[in-house]
This record gives structure tokens, C-alpha cells and sequence, in this order.
């Protein structure tokens, strides 16, 4: 009897990142067996070159959606999303809700529940929205976000943080004010689970893990790392995701 094929796993990055940011935990995935896919989101990482005023979050989400067919990935698959890549991956279970097996946010942004038209700048209050929407004009020439300094995405070991910050790219504008459709639900009702950083916490971030401590229907974990946890704990972040 043919052994049973574990679930591949997908994995978005988040903003102002690329697939680069998976380099330390991919080999730990393969090693274990497993079969993975992290594209690179139009505008970012080795794709920065195709930035422009046309890149929305529903680019990426086709992004994603042309990889996993690309690559043919088998049904059942995992969908993982870090920060922003939470937006993404709520447009792709929209489109895909039959195939997934599994949908994981690391860190990541949530739609609420029942949601059926999401920016990313609804993740936002109307007062840091403004504050987000200021430093376009004054930092990103008034076409795109800035990246932050890496220690604010918990990267404190100085080595990290000069290479995260040499691949940091800006995030199109398009990503943050660019609306998706969920028809169908998102993620909503499909088996999901939250990891959220602990070690520092990442303070955007608290009010989707407290709210999602109160819905049903989630698995939530903890991870004693920062928000960039591929990076400071891939090994932590490589055995939970094989555990789901």
C-alpha cells in the first residue's frame, strides 16, 4: 500500500518582503519530506523591478493563486500567510476553499468574520491609516510604504537585521488602499491556525490574536520569537508547521 503523500505547503510572505524570507525554514521543511512553494509577490524581493501604481493586494493574490497552479500543487495543501501575507492568504481561500486543507497566519492580518470587501488599510484604525498614509507622501514619494527598521519586526541580532533590511523592498501603495472581493467567505470556516509572536510581542498584531482567541473554530499558538520568526526561530517555526 502506497504511503500517504503529506500536504504541501504554501507559504506567502509578508510585506515590504520576498520569498527570500523563507531561506532558513524551506530546507527544514524538504528535509522533513515535505514539498514547498513561497513565491515572490509582484513589486517585492527579486520582482521589486515590477513595482508600479498597477500592484494591488488582489496582484498578489493572483500571485499566488498562478503559483499553485504552476506548480501544481495537490489539493489538501497548506496555506501559510505572515503579516500581510494574511490578506493575501483570505483572498486565495476565497477562490480555493475545496482544496485547502489547512490555512496558518503567522503573526498575520485576519479579516473579520462574514467580511466581504478587505483592504489591507481596514486592518488599520482611522488614526494610523493617516500616520501610514503621511509617511507614503513624505517617505515613499507618495507611490509606496516605506519598510520599516527590522528591529520593529523583532530582528535584534544585528546580522539578521542588515539582511533584512538589505532585501526589504517598498510595498506598492496599490497593496495597502486596492480592495479584494470575498464572495465566497475567506478562510472563514475553514480549519485555521494563528501563531502569534510572544517573545517580543508585535504590538499591531494584539488586537487580531485577542480576537481570535474569542472565535471559534481556531487553534492558536505561541512562538518565543518576534514578528519575523522565519527568520529568528526557524526551527521553532519549521516543527509547528509540520505539526498542523
Amino acid at each position: 500500500m502506497d504511503a500517504i503523500r503529506p500536504p504541501d505547503l504554501v507559504l506567502v510572505h509578508g510585506a515590504w518582503h520576498g520569498g527570500w524570507c523563507w531561506s532558513r525554514v524551506e530546507p527544514l521543511l524538504r528535509e522533513a519530506g515535505r514539498r514547498v512553494v513561497a513565491p515572490t509577490l509582484t513589486g517585492l524581493g527579486d520582482r521589486a523591478h515590477l513595482a508600479g501604481a498597477q500592484v494591488t493586494l488582489g496582484t498578489h493574490v493572483q500571485d499566488v493563486l498562478a503559483a499553485i497552479e504552476a506548480e501544481e500543487v495537490a489539493d489538501g495543501f497548506v496555506l501559510v500567510g505572515h503579516s500581510y501575507g494574511g490578506n493575501v492568504v483570505a483572498g486565495v481561500a476565497d477562490a480555493l476553499r475545496e482544496r485547502i486543507g489547512h490555512c496558518v497566519f503567522l503573526d498575520a492580518v485576519v479579516p473579520p468574520p462574514g467580511t466581504t470587501r478587505w483592504r489591507w488599510a481596514d486592518f488599520n484604525s482611522p488614526e494610523d491609516r493617516a500616520a501610514r498614509l503621511a509617511t507614503v507622501a513624505e517617505r515613499g514619494a507618495g507611490v509606496a510604504l516605506p519598510p520599516p527598521a527590522p528591529a520593529a519586526l523583532g530582528v535584534s541580532d544585528p546580522d539578521d537585521a542588515a539582511w533584512v533590511a538589505r532585501r526589504m523592498r517598498p510595498m506598492p501603495l496599490g497593496t495597502y488602499l486596492g480592495a479584494i472581493e470575498l464572495t465566497r467567505g475567506g478562510a472563514d470556516g475553514l480549519p485555521r491556525t494563528y501563531v502569534a509572536a510572544g517573545d517580543p510581542p508585535y504590538a499591531p498584531m494584539r488586537p487580531v490574536v485577542e480576537r481570535v482567541r474569542g472565535e471559534p473554530g481556531w487553534r492558536l499558538e505561541t512562538i518565543a520569537a518576534g514578528h519575523d520568526m522565519m527568520v529568528t526561530a526557524p526551527r521553532a517555526l519549521a516543527a509547528l508547521l509540520l505539526s498542523v
